[in-house]
């Protein structure tokens, strides 16, 4: 794949577990490049690290130690163990000494056992039906966004909650590495709750986990398809935000769940 989305998550092996990759600043949000943006470049980096294909994302957890300026950054991976059918990976995010973001991630084969599904697809208009939201920011051109749940971002709604159907700007198909920038892809849903745009800084994530339910791509996916993001917060308090989202694919599959605590700047 050569598109921007995958141009801009690219790394490039060092030696020694370590990978080199560029922050581009058309992923900038308030203060910095993107939570779910940097989670793709670091899922692309841990997934090399692994040098097993068999063995899917199931979980990516990053804390968020300081906002990396545009430019080269270095992933610093170490392989912590290796079993029968799970790796266990870590690693640093470095920027010119500096120690920016640091991360823990699961990868494993699929594993046989009873299965059932009691979570239910939020009842949204298709993609064609829901407004295109308008580009706010830099990383909004980054992506095709059509909104279709919750008030839009400082129109007051009456609950913390978003959703939008969304896909890079060039279409590819959503696999783990997509999943992860979406996590992190549209407005706080605490934006859905306020009137005006009173937090000039932002909301910064503090740590973003991302578990992935589904090996992807899925089988029959399309470039074209589009990913339902639903968001909420449910409390804000002493100036942090946690947020809840789940990821969709356009059949019903839950594709995962997001989970992340966030500053109110």
């Amino acid at each position: 794949m050569t598109g921007r989305f995958d141009t801009d998550t690219a790394v490039e092996a060092r030696g020694d577990g370590a990978f080199r990759a560029r922050i581009d600043r058309g992923w900038w949000v308030a203060r910095g490049p993107n939570g779910g943006y940097l989670a793709a470049i670091v899922l692309r980096a841990f997934g090399l690290a692994t040098a097993d294909p068999t063995r899917a994302p199931r979980s990516l957890t990053v804390h968020f130690l300081a906002p990396p300026a545009e430019g080269e950054v270095t992933i610093e991976t170490r392989l912590e163990r290796e079993g029968r059918s799970l790796s266990s990976v870590s690693g640093r995010v470095v920027q010119q000494g500096r120690c920016v973001a640091t991360a823990l991630a699961a990868f494993s084969k699929p594993r046989t056992s009873p299965d059932f599904e009691g979570a239910v697809m939020p009842e949204v208009p298709p993609p064609e039906r829901c407004p295109v939201m308008p580009v706010r920011i830099p990383m909004h051109e980054r992506y095709d966004l059509r909104w279709a749940a919750g008030a839009q971002p400082f129109e007051g709604g009456s609950e913390a909650l978003c959703g939008a159907w969304m896909r890079t700007a060039e279409p590819r198909r959503v696999d783990a590495l997509a999943l992860a920038a979406f996590s992190d892809g549209i407005p706080p849903a605490l934006f859905s709750r306020l009137s005006d745009d009173t937090l000039t800084g932002g909301v910064p994530t503090v740590d973003l986990t991302i578990h992935f339910r589904s090996v992807l791509p899925l089988e029959g996916a399309r470039d074209d398809d589009y990913t339902l993001a639903i968001f909420r917060t449910r409390v804000a308090r002493e100036g942090f935000v946690e947020e809840d989202g789940e990821l969709w694919s356009p059949g019903g599959v839950l594709l995962g769940h997001s989970r992340q605590l966030a500053v109110m700047a």
